[in-house]
């Protein structure tokens, strides 16, 4: 679990548990071309806090790790320093844990460490206050249940179950349930190696349910 920005106290629950990734922190974000203050303010930290964690005088927690990896255009296993494990073609449904970013609810769908993230995702019903997104790559999504609502540029299209997108990611984009309960979805995208290389999930740091 996080603590309060400013801090300096161990964290019980991360001492020990992982690695040292503090030098693994600083590269990745020194080659996307992130500075310190804006590293933080796309991971939800103080400028302080992670420099501590580049210096090794903090642990990040997992949930830290997943949201630093998205902004980094990497995956946790690299945070890591750990080598590749050989790439298993077959992705079994109980091997991937719910994650969640502000409200959104996703699982992996796909393998590790590819340039196509594959995803199943439930999105929420969607607000005025939804954010809109612009970032190298393309994105394809498939309906399964409920109805979704997308906006593309100045285009708003609305798909039922069994209906499909693919568009440039370039293009201004949001996405989000036209129906109170949700919708259910596939998403996939290019991970592409740079800064603004981020899932188009919620805004918030993810964590596990």
């Amino acid at each position: 679990m996080d603590h309060v920005p400013g801090d300096t106290s161990p964290d019980p629950a991360a001492s020990g548990a992982l690695p040292d990734v503090a030098p693994q922190l600083r590269a990745l974000r020194r080659r996307r071309g992130l500075t310190l203050e804006a590293a933080a303010r796309r991971a939800g930290l103080s400028p302080a806090h992670l420099s501590r964690l580049e210096t090794g005088n903090r642990q990040p927690s997992l949930p830290m790790l997943l949201a630093l990896s998205r902004i980094y255009g990497t995956t946790v296993s690299e945070l890591l320093g750990e080598a590749p494990p050989e790439r298993d073609p077959v992705v079994r449904a109980g091997r991937s844990e719910p994650v969640e970013a502000d409200g959104w609810i996703y699982r992996q769908a796909g393998g590790a460490g590819r340039a196509l993230q594959c995803l199943r995702v439930h999105v929420p019903y969607a607000t005025r206050a939804d954010i809109v997104r612009v970032h190298p790559g393309e994105e394809w999504i498939h309906v399964l249940e409920g109805r979704v609502r997308l906006a593309l540029g100045e285009a708003v299209h609305v798909l039922d179950p069994g209906d499909g997108a693919h568009f440039d990611s370039l293009t201004p984009h949001r996405i989000g349930a036209a129906t109170q309960g949700g919708a259910e979805l596939l998403f996939v995208h290019t991970l592409m190696q740079s800064p603004a290389a981020e899932l188009c999930l919620g805004d918030g740091t993810p964590h596990r349910r």
